[in-house]
């Protein structure tokens, strides 16, 4: 039998669990039915995922009592709009959804994010639950609260905290995920283990065929600790106040990458080149060993994902992408620049040629 861990969220009145283990889709009525017994739902998937499991997932909340309707909405980043958080909330109102109800979201961050910010809005407010499909809203987006929707502007600069009451996580989900997903959410993990956990990041870097591989085993391990990492930031800082803001290492560049690119790279892709032009800065300002970052640079490397940004990027464009970042305080970008591997500091106050130096320095 497959284990399955439970790690809770401690957050008080809006505290909930982690539930994660292998086949736990197969028997989710079991842990859906608390929530959703006797109530509406609208599941909410997308034209990737919804035709893989959300007849599955549909059964299992008929099985636990729901009366559950499905919305799906195109794929991709492009599609996490007003527009679509518009269209989901209109949907609920034509089946009668009211504010007893909840919206489940079946898959990867995009889909996480807008099911979030409508539960979040609709009624003033209504519960959800997050099953991710994905490695990155496993490891990071279906956990803390996050919720929301882009802008031309930018990445989620609309939004709201509003904690789920549950995540089923099940490992293999995996399984029909191309490679490149997968990628995605490792630049990830390799976060966790950067920012607060330097054997995480050594037992990544001795288990590369392990990771190659997809050993579901392995997987299940390893989403199992970032799971639990992230739970104790959360807890600690639910509305990133102060310690939560590690959790952007990477992010800040790396969402202004995706700007630039047009969302022709996908986010680990950013995350992994953000995670690379945050060691440079930390290199050239006198925080960080030069071997600290190639160490990161060739872990990354050896799961495939992106170091430098494509032939013919603007570091300038990518600078000024930087400036519309939500994080930003008093004009001054807070970025996270590490130490030594398992220990970032934020840091605001670099000047903008370092910053576009650090940029220019990771283009091919």
């Amino acid at each position: 039998m497959n284990k399955i861990i439970k790690i809770p969220v401690g957050l008080g009145e809006r505290s909930y669990d982690i539930i994660a283990g292998q086949g736990i889709l197969g028997n989710a009525a079991e842990y859906l039915s608390p929530f959703v017994k006797g109530r509406k739902c609208l599941l909410l998937t997308d034209s990737n995922v919804g035709p893989i499991y959300a007849k599955k997932v549909h059964q299992m909340l008929t099985a636990a009592g729901s009366e559950a309707f499905i919305f799906s909405f195109p794929a991709g980043e492009e599609h996490k709009t007003l527009k679509t958080v518009g269209s989901i909330c209109s949907y609920a109102v034509k089946h009668g959804l009211d504010r007893s109800s909840l919206i489940v979201a079946l898959g990867g961050g995009v889909c996480g994010d807008i099911a979030g910010f409508a539960a979040a809005i609709y009624m003033r407010g209504i519960n959800f639950i997050q099953i991710p499909t994905t490695l990155l809203a496993a490891v990071d987006s279906s956990v803390g609260g996050k919720t929301g929707a882009d802008l031309p502007e930018g990445k989620n600069l609309i939004g709201a905290f509003w904690q789920p009451k549950l995540v089923l996580m099940d490992p293999e989900v995996l399984t029909t995920l191309p490679f490149k997903e997968i990628r995605c959410g490792l630049a990830e993990v390799v976060k966790y283990g950067v920012i607060m956990d330097a054997p995480l990041f050594a037992k990544l870097e001795q288990n590369i065929d392990k990771l190659n591989a997809v050993d579901l085993q392995f997987y299940a391990e390893i989403i199992a600790r970032c799971c639990e990492l992230k739970a104790k930031v959360v807890a600690a800082d639910e509305r990133e106040g102060g310690l939560r803001a590690i959790l952007n290492y990477g992010h800040t560049f790396g969402h202004a990458v995706e700007l630039v690119s047009n969302f022709t790279l996908a986010h680990g892709e950013g995350v992994a080149i953000g995670m690379n032009m945050a060691a440079e800065l930390a290199v050239q300002a006198g925080l960080l060993d030069l071997a600290v970052a190639v160490r990161q640079r060739k872990l990354l490397e050896k799961i495939v994902l992106p170091c430098t940004l494509p032939p013919g990027a603007d570091p300038e464009k990518i600078y000024a992408g930087m400036l519309k970042d939500k994080k930003k305080v008093g004009g001054n970008l807070n970025l996270i620049v590490p130490l030594e591997i398992g220990k970032v500091e934020i840091k605001s106050g670099f000047e903008p040629a370092a910053i576009i130096n650090a940029i220019r320095c990771c283009c091919e």
